[in-house]
């Protein structure tokens, strides 16, 4: 009998192991696969009371971008009102100015640290007096308040911020995020109050596709002078009107007037004539001096060939890949499978919230282990919640760390649809180790704080596509750039006394990509010099800085990518928490940009809500980015319930003042319960071997 249920529970074991190897993903909770939103906040399927426009008004000044958005807040019921708009900005911005339109008034905001802003804004919003609070929840996401809105009222919120127009391979472009995607909320994320707040905090209501495109309209003007004859002038995603200004001056706009906030806005120009090498600005700013220098280096004249590599490949199949932004990476990954050399060395991990590992270990890019690579990837389909974690992890366990110094690069295609970044750069920050990581942002509105913040800690690069006519040449040229570094061991000196550079420590340059530099001193004076090593040669750059065009925007621009070094800084326990945030606090304050720890606010003085009428708070959704399946990412109708379900699981913990338990989380990331039904499976075929072997035994009863 002992032999024969040993038998019986070993054969359990196989089939329960035949049971996860049967699907590569491992069995999710049946409780709604990819539920991303909390249940407090939800899917809204009527029109909000407060209807939202937005204008953008853009000022391109050589390389740097003066941006103006004001949103009009018009409330259309018979209630006061407070309404709240979570909305994304470049994750290079910084914003320096609030206004409150009310009537012919103009209120100006004030820049205060954080905790301070929010009860000055409360302590209006009680009293009855309009108030306009601005506050920065991710570098790239950002959430505008506008309390005590009079039934029939319209209330102006405008904003201004600058930042840097990126330079690729001679190609400008000025990207205008939109929209924020719903973000995946890890249950093991959120462990307390703060957490849960945070979570809250990056999350809003999303409009149901049943009420239309219509909501949140946006209209953009950008006065292009960017100090040469631009040509070229394209939007891969909007169409364009384009009006010449002049010789060196062009004025673009939207061709339909406005347009669905519901994809980032893009527009690229090239130069008429030959490209710059260096662009160089400055600007003295309460007695220090500034400086912001863009220089590229020479393509070397042989490139060597290029060395065996080792990639790993991670694809996102989550459910907020759905519809097009699964058809895109699955395009991208087969692109990048068929560029493969048999001397190189490839795997693949794929990952929602289950994970898959295609081989035990990085393989040879033979014909047969492509053929199955290229399976592989053609099956996936986008369903459940986004846990990229574990596939960073997976992705950067390197078996030949210690043995080997040859490339090894980690490739990324997701939306970066999550609201953990922290917990995933400071996990790059301390295993990355030899490998680089490039990041290629998927979709109409990915997640492009994540895409770059990652890109830098982990000493790659990164690229957008938004649409399936870029897949091929985007990714082309993102892997031919891959195949070495132009420029690297980079090193800087510039002329002066008390020089603080940024950023802090150089990267790899890669063909068509320039370094870009932002430096402070008490007093600036000769040169800048860059030094580097160009295939097997030494090179030099120097530029005088007498040449250096004035601007307005390098000092802002300087402290906000001070910040961004600080934030790695953190990551990297460099610097500890709490001085971490003295800092930005510090930096926000003195140069009156919005931060993590400082945020604008602007009151009028007058009150206007009468304090016997109630304040009804509304939260504006959001539409879903252009390409997104809605079924895909809310796991169609189980989801549907299980939001329902989760909504009363959160009234009680909410009664029970339990913060962190309070918040609706995505119901399948541990796959607990199908890990339950599978122990349940196994234990039923283990009692029934013990009843079939009881069967035989002699004098068993019948």
């Amino acid at each position: 009998m002992g032999l024969a249920l040993l038998l019986v529970v070993l054969l359990g074991a196989l089939l329960g192991s035949r049971l996860n190897a049967a699907d590569p993903r491992t069995e999710a909770d049946p409780v709604g696969s990819g539920t991303l939103l909390l249940a407090e906040k939800g899917v809204a399927d009527r029109l909000p009371a407060v209807r939202l426009g937005t204008d953008m008004d853009v000022e391109v000044s050589g390389q740097i971008a003066r941006v103006r958005v004001t949103q009009a807040f018009r409330n259309t019921s018979d209630k006061w009102m407070e309404a709240t708009y979570l909305y994304p900005l470049p994750e290079d911005g910084a914003v320096d100015s609030l206004k409150m339109v009310v009537g012919q008034r103009v209120i100006v905001g004030r820049i205060k640290r954080r905790e301070e802003a929010r009860e000055i804004y409360e302590e209006a919003k009680a009293s009855g007096r309009k108030a306009g609070l601005t506050e920065q929840y991710r570098a790239n996401m950002f959430r505008n308040s506008v309390a005590n809105i009079g039934p029939g009222e319209t209330v102006l919120v405008s904003i201004e911020y600058q930042a840097p127009v990126r330079r690729l391979s001679g190609e400008y472009a000025l990207r205008l995020p939109l929209v924020v995607g719903p973000r995946y909320v890890p249950p093991h994320s959120v462990q307390d109050a703060r957490s849960a707040d945070d979570a809250r905090a990056v999350t809003a209501p999303l409009a149901d596709p049943a009420l239309g495109r219509d909501l949140n309209p946006v209209s953009i003007t950008v006065r292009l002078a960017p100090g040469f004859k631009p040509a070229n002038i394209i939007s891969p995603y909007h169409q364009i009107a384009v009006e010449a200004g002049g010789p060196r001056r062009r004025t673009v706009r939207l061709a339909d007037g406005d347009v669905p906030a519901d994809r980032d806005f893009e527009l690229r120009w090239r130069s008429a004539t030959a490209d710059p090498t260096v662009e160089l600005f400055r600007q003295e700013r309460d007695g220090k001096q500034y400086v912001m220098a863009t220089i590229s280096p020479p393509a070397p004249d042989t490139m060597p060939p290029p060395a065996p590599r080792e990639m790993i490949f991670v694809i996102d199949n989550s459910g907020s890949m759905g519809g097009e932004s699964m058809r895109q990476a699955k395009r991208s990954l087969l692109h990048a499978l068929d560029t493969l050399r048999p001397v190189d060395r490839f795997n693949i991990v794929r990952f929602d919230d289950s994970m898959t590992v295609l081989f035990e270990e990085p393989v040879a890019a033979s014909s047969e282990q492509i053929a199955v690579a290229r399976r592989f990837t053609e099956s996936l389909e986008a369903s459940g919640g986004t846990e990229m974690l574990p596939a960073l992890k997976a992705a950067l366990d390197d078996r030949a760390a210690g043995s080997a110094s040859g490339l090894r690069q980690v490739i990324f295609l997701t939306d970066g649809a999550i609201s953990n970044e922290r917990e995933m750069l400071a996990t790059l920050a301390a295993q990355a180790g030899r490998s680089r990581v490039f990041m290629v942002g998927i979709g109409s509105a990915p997640n492009n704080y994540l895409m770059t913040r990652m890109a830098e800690v982990g000493r790659g690069t990164y690229v957008n596509i938004g649409s399936p006519d870029e897949v091929t040449a985007k990714m082309a040229a993102l892997l031919n750039r891959l195949k070495a570094p132009v420029a690297r061991n980079l090193k800087v000196t510039l002329s002066g006394d008390g020089v603080e550079l940024t950023p802090a420590v150089l990267p790899d340059l890669y063909a068509g990509e320039p370094l870009v530099l932002l430096g402070r001193a008490n007093r600036l004076s000769g040169t800048l010099m860059v030094s580097g090593t160009i295939g097997d040669k030494a090179w030099t750059d120097t530029v005088d800085l007498s040449d250096a065009i004035e601007s307005e925007a390098v000092a802002r621009l300087w402290a906000k990518r001070r910040i961004d070094d600080i934030e790695v800084g953190r990551l990297m326990s460099a610097i500890s928490h709490e001085d971490a945030d003295t800092a930005i606090a510090e930096l926000g304050l003195a140069f009156s940009i919005v931060t993590s720890q400082t945020s604008l606010v602007a009151v009028d003085e007058t009150p206007t809500r009468p304090l016997d009428q109630p304040l009804t708070e509304e939260e504006l959704p959001l539409l879903l980015p252009a390409g997104w399946d809605f079924d895909a990412l809310f796991g169609g109708e189980t989801a549907r319930a299980a939001v329902a379900a989760s909504e009363e699981r959160a009234n009680r913990a909410a009664r029970a003042n339990d913060p962190a338990t309070a918040l609706d989380l995505p119901q399948t990331a541990t796959g607990f319960a199908g890990l339950v039904g599978k122990g349940l499976l196994l234990m039923l075929i283990g009692l029934a071997g013990i009843w079939l072997t009881r069967r035989r035994m002699p004098g068993a009863m019948a």
